[in-house]
């Protein structure tokens, strides 16, 4: 195992700007997926070379080494001891942060179910708070549950019928794509590499966008779409949601409005492209590289023939 178990960890940082530029040159539904799949392969390649590393090191010790019946040194591996140290360290580091973005992430989204059951009116898959202070947003349902549109009654005040037609189509379309399994995805390959977090805003962003295309098109006018958005994220406000729970009200409101009354071909630039692919194609190449000469440096340990 040589210089291929690095890159891995080096490659998010060129990968994370490349996606973020192409993204923008993509149409929203492509560029989330472009985007969530993009980090959840680089975050598994990175966090797979730290356990490599980690197992590199681990094993020149005695008593990991009489475990694994090794019956002579590791050889051909270039990782030192300290450097299997950080590694384990930085796995380390990452485990916890899982775990802190998972508790986060349920704890706000009980909180926020248990305030829309207690405090709301359901009707199907509308449940409205009263709140004088404007708000929407879809909130998905437990596993196996349906997911819900959660709307106070000051945002229904907010917005004329076609408007609130155009809003609850926003939000029933976040559902329907299960728009929360990107960002989830997404919360989850941030804790495993910091450079990933790049992509918030253009996941966040390509999500929005495709939502707000599906409203126009349940509404059937652009226009009555983007007054709609534009007036919910006027009257709206600004509050702590769980990373599943979606609303018209964030992101880049005139950018997103802009978008839907004048709406521009995508054009995706191919060098990007081609520096997007080569580093997810190199990140997962290394990865499996060094697995599999750390594979072979383990059977010759074990005195088996390569």
């Amino acid at each position: 195992m040589n210089f291929s178990v690095w890159l891995p960890l080096l490659l998010p940082l060129l990968a994370a700007p490349a996606a973020r530029r192409l993204a923008d040159a993509l149409p929203p539904r492509t560029a989330a997926w472009l985007l969530a799949v993009s980090a959840a392969l680089l975050a598994m390649c990175s966090t797979a070379a730290l356990g490599l590393l980690a197992g590199a090191g681990a094993l020149r010790l005695p008593p990991v080494a009489a475990l694994g019946h090794l019956v002579l040194p590791v050889v051909g591996d270039q990782v030192t001891v300290p450097a299997a140290c950080v590694a384990a360290g930085l796995l380390a580091v990452v485990a916890v942060a899982l775990v802190r973005a998972v508790r986060r992430h349920v704890l706000l989204a009980d909180r926020a179910r248990r305030s829309a059951d207690d405090s709301g009116t359901a009707a199907g898959d509308l449940t409205v708070l009263s709140d004088p202070r404007p708000d929407a947003y879809a909130l998905p349902g437990r596993f196996g549950q349906p997911g819900r549109i959660v709307v106070t009654s000051g945002m229904l005040r907010a917005l004329d019928p076609a408007e609130r037609e155009a809003l609850l189509a926003h939000e029933r379309a976040h559902l329907a794509g299960r728009h929360h399994l990107f960002l989830a995805v997404l919360a989850l390959a941030c804790a495993c590499h910091p450079a990933l977090r790049l992509l918030r805003v253009p996941l966040s962003y390509a999500l929005e966008r495709a939502a707000d295309e599906a409203a126009a098109e349940a509404v059937g006018d652009r226009r009555v779409a983007a007054l709609a958005i534009g007036h919910a994220a006027l009257a709206g406000r600004a509050v702590p949601r769980p990373y599943a729970a979606l609303s018209a009200t964030t992101g880049p409101v005139p950018r997103r409005v802009s978008a839907l009354l004048s709406p521009r071909a995508a054009r995706a630039p191919r060098a990007v492209a081609a520096l997007l692919a080569g580093a997810l194609a190199l990140s997962a190449g290394c990865a499996l590289h060094a697995a599999y000469e750390l594979h072979g440096n383990i059977e010759v340990a074990q005195g088996e023939p390569r």
